[in-house]
């Protein structure tokens, strides 16, 4: 494993959104609700497409438009893609079910204030704010930035 963390577009994304959560929610509470809450709107909205595809897998009226979007999926048969599809959603449903059933065990843990005082003490420490004061001069010294002109 490289020494340098990756410098790629989505990784810089992850990184942006690891510390970012971080910083907004620096307590064991705060990220088990966070957690949870991420957890229920990926079930949610992927339960829907799934009761929707099924639905339309159905239905005997299927229009061109909907064969068209079928198509889209990757395959040159609207029925194999559909079908691929549904398999592929109830597996991440089924995936995302029993996640569900490990996180309801992380809710039976509660931590006293002192422990919950060292978790935002720490996570100031693994994701500062990138707004700070000392950490934009850093970024000023280390990298050119558009609104800081050359000094040569």
């Amino acid at each position: 494993m490289p020494e340098e963390p990756c410098q790629c577009p989505d990784c810089q994304r992850f990184y942006r959104e690891h510390d970012r959560l971080i910083r907004e929610c620096p307590t064991l509470r705060q990220q088990q609700e966070l957690n949870w809450a991420a957890l229920q709107s990926f079930r949610t909205l992927s339960g829907r497409v799934l009761e929707d595809l099924q639905k339309q897998q159905t239905s005997n009226n299927t229009n061109n438009a909907s064969d068209q979007e079928v198509l889209a999926l990757g395959s040159e048969e609207p029925e194999d893609a559909l079908q691929q599809a549904i398999a592929d959603l109830e597996n991440i449903n089924a995936h995302l079910f029993s996640i569900e059933v490990l996180m309801e065990r992380i809710f039976d843990v509660k931590v006293p204030e002192l422990v919950e005082q060292k978790f935002r003490e720490l996570a100031g420490e693994l994701a500062p704010d990138p707004l700070n004061v000392d950490r934009l001069r850093l970024n000023r010294l280390l990298h050119q930035t558009p609104d800081l002109p050359d000094r040569s």
